[in-house]
């Protein structure tokens, strides 16, 4: 899955991760201070937000631009040179492009949390009724929405117009690795299917999962520091009283909360999705036997198997009832949670609308980010279970050890285990055969 389309993943992926939280120490230790050496990072207005087009082009943003890019080619040279691929242009720098584009998307929310403040708050003043506000104010401020919502959209389709084409090029390197194996695979009972219908499968989850992952990280690293500054006009939180940066405190507390309690009652999903493949492939197995032998899929055994999928699919069903009765809580308990810790702050007059509007979004934001594997944990698990059935393929062919469940789902019919064959004739070492199914000798 992964050796098919990325250089050395056991090192490829750990150095990626060591690579960019070193990228995030400098940029946020020492990166003012080589970008203003640099001429780059110049002193910009404190005080309100930047609202509109020049915030995506401020000297700061500038900086960015040109660390990232030099920071990323180095990277992508180092692999280049140590781990030539033949999907490294896809694989590496797609990959950059699209964590680039990522953070730009997140950066134009932030722009557009950064407008909610003056847009608001002319609102409030102009229900006054005191003249203060003009309709030229508001519709500039409408235009200025306008600009930025232009972006976003752009952004948007170029992002996923190339994941759309960075996924299907993994969906090839995968089906080539396999079809390059294919005489040693083609035996093995459901090879088509996991050359086909998983790696399909893998491919466009991978697409919505890993693109919904990687902005959940982006938006943490842009609106966190937003939402430290918001929160000091949040200093007491119900019940608690007075803390130091209460938004922020709060909303690490609920994501925590909220995602250790979906682990928690999801725990089961993953073997379960995985053993309702291994009892659907033993079904499965039996139908296509009874097309060629008359005496195969007889009415007892289909209605034993048939059974025994009938019983893990109710199981599945139980534990997902009471997994969406806690996610759905959750998600409900979530739609006020923000409003019940500013109602202090409300009635202390501590805020205005637009500040409110800004903590509204920021929270939202930060909040989702952290829920991620709450709200995906479906996706997750159905992801897990296609990585578990690919992993199980491979390890056939690899003549790997196998986990115990995945020892079953062979046995059950998900897979024919196979054997090396040394005899002459038979294509050498890397040969395989099919073990013969007890039923037919």
């Amino acid at each position: 899955m992964f050796e098919s389309f990325f250089p050395k993943p056991k090192l490829f992926f750990p150095s990626v991760l060591l690579w960019a939280g070193l990228g995030i120490f400098i940029w946020y230790t020492v990166g003012d201070t080589v970008g203003a050496a640099l001429g780059f990072a110049l002193p910009e207005p404190e005080g309100e937000p930047i609202v509109g087009f020049y915030y995506f082009y401020t000297p700061s943003f500038l900086w960015f631009y040109a660390f990232y890019t030099v920071w990323s080619l180095i990277f992508s040279a180092f692999w280049f040179v140590v781990s030539p691929h033949k999907w490294q242009y896809w694989s590496i720098l797609g990959s950059i492009f699209i964590l680039f584009t990522t953070y730009f998307g997140v950066q134009v929310s932030v722009a557009i949390n950064n407008w909610r403040r003056p847009f608001f708050d002319q609102f409030q003043q102009a229900l006054t009724g005191d003249g203060s506000v003009s309709a030229a104010d508001l519709y500039g401020l409408l235009l200025i929405f306008a600009q930025i919502a232009f972006v976003s959209v752009v952004v948007y389709v170029v992002t996923r117009f190339v994941v759309s084409h960075y996924v299907f090029r993994w969906r090839t390197a995968m089906n080539d690795f396999y079809m390059e194996r294919w005489t040693r695979v083609r035996h093995i009972e459901g090879a088509s299917q996991r050359v086909q219908e998983d790696t399909m499968r893998f491919a466009s989850i991978m697409e919505g999962l890993g693109v919904a992952f990687v902005d959940a990280i982006m938006t943490l690293v842009a609106f966190l520091p937003v939402l430290w500054a918001l929160s000091q006009y949040v200093t007491e939180l119900p019940l608690v009283g007075e803390i130091p940066h209460a938004l922020f405190t709060a909303l690490i507390f609920w994501a925590v909360f909220g995602t250790g309690l979906l682990a928690i009652v999801g725990i089961k999903l993953p073997g379960l999705e995985f053993k309702n493949q291994r009892v659907e492939a033993a079904y499965r197995k039996e139908l296509v036997y009874g097309e060629d032998n008359p005496d195969r899929a007889q009415p007892p055994t289909v209605v034993e198997l048939f059974e025994n999928v009938r019983k893990n699919y109710f199981r599945l069903y139980f534990h997902y009832m009471y997994f969406n009765i806690a996610r759905s809580l959750y998600f409900q308990a979530d739609n006020i949670y923000v409003s019940v810790l500013l109602v202090p702050t409300i009635v202390a007059g501590k805020i205005t609308l637009g500040i409110w509007q800004q903590i509204l979004t920021a929270f939202g934001q930060v909040s989702s980010s952290f829920q991620f594997l709450v709200s995906s944990w479906t996706t997750i698990v159905e992801l897990i279970s296609i990585y578990k059935r690919l992993h199980a393929f491979e390890a056939v062919f690899r003549g790997l050890e196998l986990s115990d469940i995945e020892k079953n789902y062979l046995s059950s019919g998900g897979f024919a285990q196979s054997i090396p064959d040394p005899s002459p004739g038979a294509g050498g070492p890397d040969a395989v055969q099919t073990m013969e199914d007890p039923k037919k000798m």
